[in-house]
């Protein structure tokens, strides 16, 4: 599709923009190839980031690749580095300290981050996150031994990070909502049993009652208080959202690409724009069995997307097939299970 020395920008240093970019360099060996994050980190595996719990480790322990490889491949990372607007007439972007880059082919990989419901993003400033090392260090660090964590929504990613605080003797307290499971999507029925197992593997649910207002915890309380619609507080070290994700695509508007809630892309992940590719949590991908664009999840979805969109952006016809939904399930232990905690 490209001739001679192309740029291939990669916005997204996680797991599609770094399959994206390892397929690019085997597909095309002479062309440039630049992932830009907003991290400070090379590619690390986020999964795995509740071993922090109960493993001796630090950052390095969870790069993917050492920082050698970048080298051997000339894939230039961009680290510290926030894309501010992106110009497709141009095929430009602009960084927010204003450097301008230009590519021929651009991969937005921008993932998501944890959806916070309108009415508390005032408290927002309240909540703790597990999306970074950094951030996931912070949580270690705060929790006292035995110490309290507050899940609002109880999405899979969530649900990840709750059974292992569990494990190492920490309480969780969930606070169902409709996103409780997301992105599975279950029946009245199912739900209450998958409740009920969650209880089985020692994390309390409250479910049924809105949350009013997070605030400060008093003097000789817990750090935070909770709310709830029938007037109970509940208190707690941490308090965490995790009511799904919302794509990061703020950079994108304007750019002259379609965008619902993510980037509206092709069976091939391609935009509105020819050269402007979308793979991971920031695309809504068309299914044409539906009828609709819809998002998919994972780390074998996301990994995927990677691959494909890289071998489009360099002249192949790949379309991705329909991925089936993912089934949530107990095993044996009468435990939780979800092909969305698999990863390699």
């Amino acid at each position: 599709m490209f001739e001679g020395q192309n740029h291939y920008v990669i916005i997204g240093n996680g797991v599609a923009g770094n399959e994206a970019a390892k397929y690019l360099r085997e597909h095309d060996s002479d062309s440039r190839i630049t992932i830009i994050t907003a991290g400070r980190l090379l590619f690390y595996n986020r999964y795995e980031l509740p071993r922090i719990f109960h493993e001796d480790c630090d950052w390095r322990d969870f790069l993917v690749n050492p920082p050698e490889y970048y080298e051997k491949n000339r894939i230039i990372v961009r680290r510290n580095s926030l894309v501010n607007t992106v110009d497709s007439a141009r095929k430009t972007l602009t960084l927010d300290h204003k450097e301008e880059i230009s590519y021929d082919a651009l991969l937005v990989a921008s993932g998501g981050r944890n959806y916070l419901p309108e009415h508390l993003t005032d408290s927002a400033h309240l909540f703790d996150n597990f999306q970074t090392f950094r951030a996931a260090q912070k949580v270690r660090d705060t929790l006292p031994k035995g110490g309290k964590v507050v899940m609002l929504g109880g999405d899979m990613i969530g649900l990840d990070l709750a059974r292992n605080l569990v494990v190492n003797n920490y309480q969780v307290t969930v606070l169902a909502s409709e996103q409780t499971f997301w992105p599975h999507v279950l029946q009245n029925s199912e739900r209450t049993k998958f409740l009920e197992a969650l209880e089985h593997m020692g994390i309390e649910v409250i479910d049924g009652l809105a949350v009013e207002r997070v605030e400060e915890g008093g003097r000789g309380m817990s750090a935070r208080k909770i709310k709830l619609g029938d007037g109970r507080e509940i208190f707690a070290d941490i308090v965490m959202s995790f009511y799904g994700l919302t794509p990061s695509v703020e950079f994108m508007l304007g750019s002259g690409v379609d965008i619902e809630r993510g980037l509206l892309v092709n069976t091939h992940l391609q935009t509105t724009d020819k050269s402007i590719w979308a793979a991971g949590d920031v695309c809504q991908i068309w299914s044409s069995e539906e009828n609709r664009y819809r998002f998919y999840y994972g780390w074998k979805n996301v990994k995927m997307m990677g691959e494909i969109a890289a071998k489009n952006m360099t002249g192949e016809d790949i379309t991705i097939k329909t991925i089936p939904d993912e089934n949530i399930f107990l095993n044996k232990k009468n435990e939780i299970d979800s092909p969305y905690w698999e990863y390699e």
